[in-house]
C-alpha cells in the first residue's frame, strides 16, 4: 500500500517538473503574435498574460511565480480572466485558502475535543453497564442462598452440618 503511493507522487512529480520545463525551456511565441488583439483573444491561450497599460500580450513568465512590475504592473496584469486584475485574483485566492486553513483547523480542534467528549461518554456509559451487571449478579446471589436456606429449612438441615467432622 504504502508503494503505491510512493510511485503515484514519484510520477506526479516527475510529470508536474516535466511540464514545467517543457514550458520553460521553449517558449511559445504565439503570445507575442497576438499584441494589438483583445485580451478575449490573447486570454484564450492560458500561457499568456495581457497587460492593460501597454495593450500587449505576453508569455507568462513561470520562472517567477509572479509577474515582474517591469513586464507588467499587478493592477493592469490580467491572467485568466479580463475583468479581473492579477492583484485582485492574488488577494482573493489568498483569502480562499486562509479562510479554507482556518477552517481545517477549527474543524480539526472540535474534532479533537469531541472525539474527547465521545470517549468519555463512552466510559461512562460502560461503567453503568457493569455497576447495573453487578447488582443484578448479586441480587441473583441473594436469590440463590435464599432458595437454599428455604430449602434446607424445610428438610431440616439449617442445623449444623453432620459431614463437617469428616472435612
Amino acid at each position: 500500500m504504502m508503494d503505491s503511493r510512493i510511485i503515484v507522487s514519484a510520477l506526479l512529480l516527475f510529470l508536474s517538473l516535466a511540464t514545467v520545463f517543457a514550458q520553460t525551456s521553449a517558449p511559445n511565441k504565439a503570445c507575442e503574435e497576438k499584441n494589438g488583439t483583445s485580451c478575449e483573444e490573447c486570454l484564450s491561450n492560458v500561457t499568456c498574460l495581457w497587460c492593460i497599460k501597454t495593450k500587449s500580450c505576453v508569455t507568462y513568465p513561470v520562472k517567477t511565480i509572479l509577474p515582474p512590475h517591469a513586464l507588467c504592473p499587478l493592477n493592469d496584469a490580467r491572467w485568466g480572466l479580463c475583468w479581473m486584475n492579477f492583484q485582485t485574483l492574488i488577494i482573493t485566492l489568498a483569502v480562499i485558502g486562509g479562510i479554507l486553513i482556518i477552517a481545517f483547523l477549527v474543524c480539526l480542534f472540535c474534532c479533537c475535543k469531541c472525539e474527547n467528549i465521545g470517549s468519555k461518554r463512552f466510559e461512562a456509559k460502560m461503567q453503568r453497564q457493569a455497576n447495573k451487571t453487578k447488582t443484578k449478579q448479586e441480587e441473583r446471589k441473594a436469590e440463590m442462598r435464599e432458595r437454599h436456606e428455604e430449602i434446607r429449612r424445610k428438610y431440616g438441615l439449617s442445623g449444623p452440618n453432620p459431614y463437617s467432622k469428616f472435612a
